[in-house]
């Protein structure tokens, strides 16, 4: 495959993401099998495609004042216009006559030669003139936005909740790269022997620095390794990893996974119970169900129960006080996992969050009927946002007194989180330790 291949191919997602509102992660794999990339071509793909979404609103910026009928400005030839100033910009390797040439012969196929002569004179003018200096932006806030290209609204909204500079900070690393984790199968292996094993198969791993069920690559592919393929092994980022472990699983415990696509936890939990106990998994769509079975059985687990039900209807199923422990991990916004999926600070809008917490309580209210006395219901999200956090588990205290936050959690996550560990919850931005953000409250069901 060429280059330019490569790019029509980068072209071609970021297109349909725009149109379709397509999941970048979910498409690029479709588009790799698709086309066939191989190679060093899939890191370049994979390099332009999240780059040029995460930092589109930059891009935007940099564009604007040579684009003076931008109005008129087919969207196809906006997006490349977009790949090929990222790839100036932030890719040091690729020379810019090679960006130029490729960037001239898309827009020949795609267009005309009218198409092609302005794609080549907007990149051209670029390089002669530079680009303009974000500091003509006077407002503070605004050119935080912009420099690290999330909605204004956002912005001012983390503003609010964690201030300014730990704002700067978040919107700074949601511009990055993520770290490649995985979770070590310990019912099969430890992690000295897990890492040994890689390391045979020609990847380096090291131990994880958050969870202690975590390795982290450093040269080489998780997902292609014969590790994965043999169940050693699932991939999975450290902060999710700390939410099985604060349920404190104990041997023979029967446990409620109620929102479990697509099976992470799932795994994990059983993982912890070393094949002993029963975890039921549940969640919404048949489809997703069927990637937790895929899990548990590439993992060689035995423990689990899977069905598709809505986990707002969980009390048709299950009886009153059926479970030891009992798992929320709710759907929600999903902005503390923006460096994964970075499309989604584009797709959401400020009314999402408060409809979302409607869903988070009704789930909870629903699934707290299914505890034991004395049971533990662990509540977790991969999102920042204080309304779907703190605020689901300020109104449902408030409207279940037969439940308390548990301090306990302490217990059960490691050391290193300590610090952001208050009444029983836990909040971790993805600044803090390079990890996804996630929330976690650990609650108690009174005697």
């Amino acid at each position: 495959m060429t280059k330019t291949n490569v790019r029509n191919v980068a072209l071609e997602i970021l297109l349909q993401i725009e149109k379709n509102q397509a999941y970048s992660n979910i498409l690029l794999n479709q588009m790799i099998k698709k086309h066939e990339v191989k190679g060093k071509d899939v890191g370049l793909l994979t390099e332009i495609v999240y780059g040029t979404i995460q930092r589109r609103d930059t891009l935007d910026f940099y564009l604007a004042p040579f684009l003076k009928k931008s109005k008129k400005l087919d969207q196809w030839v906006r997006i490349l216009l977009r790949l090929s100033l990222y790839q100036m910009v932030f890719l040091d390797r690729v020379p810019e006559r090679a960006i130029f040439f490729e960037a001239v012969e898309i827009a020949k196929k795609r267009g005309h030669k009218g198409t092609a002569s302005l794609v080549n004179g907007v990149l051209r003018s670029i390089q002669r003139e530079g680009l303009p200096s974000l500091d003509q932006l006077k407002d503070e806030v605004e050119r935080l936005a912009i420099e690290t290209s999330h909605p204004l609204w956002l912005v001012k909204r983390w503003i609010r909740q964690i201030g300014m500079e730990e704002t700067r900070k978040m919107c700074e690393v949601n511009c990055t790269p993520p770290e490649q984790t995985a979770r070590v199968n310990r019912v099969l292996t430890t992690r000295d022997e897990l890492i040994q094993m890689l390391k045979e198969d020609g990847i380096e791993a090291e131990a994880g620095s958050v969870s202690v069920d975590a390795i982290k690559a450093t040269r080489g592919n998780l997902v292609h390794a014969n590790a994965f393929k043999e169940g050693y092994i699932t991939i999975q980022d450290e902060s999710s990893m700390l939410v099985a472990r604060a349920l404190g699983v104990k041997k023979n415990d029967q446990i409620l996974d109620s929102c479990a696509a697509p099976g992470g936890k799932t795994t994990h939990i059983a993982e912890l119970l070393d094949n002993t106990g029963k975890v039921f998994s549940i969640d919404l769509h048949k489809h997703k169900v069927k990637l937790i079975n895929e899990a548990v059985n590439r993992l060689g687990l035995e423990n689990v129960e899977t069905k598709a039900l809505d986990s707002r209807k969980a009390s048709e199923i299950f009886k009153a006080q059926s479970f030891d422990k009992i798992l929320v991990d709710a759907p929600c916004s999903g902005f503390g996992v923006i460096r994964r999926k970075p499309d989604i600070k584009y797709a959401k809008s400020e009314l999402d969050n408060g409809n979302l917490a409607k869903i988070q309580l009704a789930i909870l209210n629903e699934v707290s009927t299914l505890l034991k006395k004395d049971g533990i219901l662990v509540y977790s999200t991969c999102t920042i946002e204080y309304e779907e956090n703190e605020g689901v588990i300020k109104a449902f205290l408030e409207q279940n007194e037969d439940f308390e936050l548990d301090d306990t959690i302490e217990n059960y996550l490691p050391e290193i989180v300590k610090p952001y560990l208050k009444n029983g919850q836990l909040q971790l931005y993805p600044h803090y330790f390079g990890t996804d953000g996630f929330y976690i409250a650990r609650l108690r069901k009174r005697v």
